[in-house]
């Protein structure tokens, strides 16, 4: 059996090495991801994070294990992708500055045709900036690649104020959730991998 995780993220990377599990392989899922007007960000997550675990089911062995995610920031419920370019990313950080917003991220792991999914949901709340700091921030390239237009886990960090729940998931993957989730499969690295 081998442990796939569906995605180029190194966040993910990293975080799926922190719970234990060092060898893992890499299929990067090749999907559309459009989803229906209107939908929730913790649906939206929940039916990306599925998609994206079935397209790299398709190229996995059928004892495998594949883990694949999805994250979107939310700010009053309308969600904020990665930004096209520096303006988007200015325009997206101007919105959260001073504010609080929600970071969902939809967790799959399947194995064959048995598949579990679900999302997890972290508030955070930004300092107040002024434009010349976020103007900054953007000159750095951090936000570029990153749903909401930071990383907390880089100069991001400059920005939070606070969060209330998984600081994982605001990193990609949330780590607790997974693991509940893996040890439905038998995988607990607390106790070994194998089940």
């Amino acid at each position: 059996m081998d442990i796939i995780l569906a995605s180029q993220s190194p966040r993910r990377k990293e975080l799926l090495g922190r719970m234990g599990i060092p060898e893992f392989k890499i299929i990067s899922p090749n999907v559309d991801e459009t989803v229906a007007d209107g939908l929730p960000p913790a649906e939206t997550v929940e039916e990306l994070s599925l998609l994206k675990a079935r397209a790299a089911g398709k190229r996995a062995g059928p004892r495998d294990l594949v883990i694949a995610a999805d994250t979107v920031v939310a700010l009053d419920g309308a969600v904020l992708g990665k930004p096209r370019d520096g303006a988007e990313a200015f325009a997206m950080l101007s919105s959260l500055a001073g504010r609080e917003h929600h970071v969902y991220t939809g967790v799959t792991v399947l194995r064959g045709e048995q598949a579990v999914t679900e999302h997890e949901e972290t508030a955070v709340t930004f300092r107040a900036a002024d434009p010349e700091e976020l103007r900054g921030y953007i000159a750095t390239g951090e936000p570029m690649d990153k749903a909401g237009a930071y990383g907390i886990q880089g100069l991001g960090a400059l920005l939070v104020e606070g969060i209330r729940g998984d600081y994982c998931n605001v990193m990609g993957l949330p780590v607790f959730r997974l693991g509940r989730i893996l040890a439905q499969f038998g995988i607990e690295p607390l106790r070994g991998l194998e089940p």
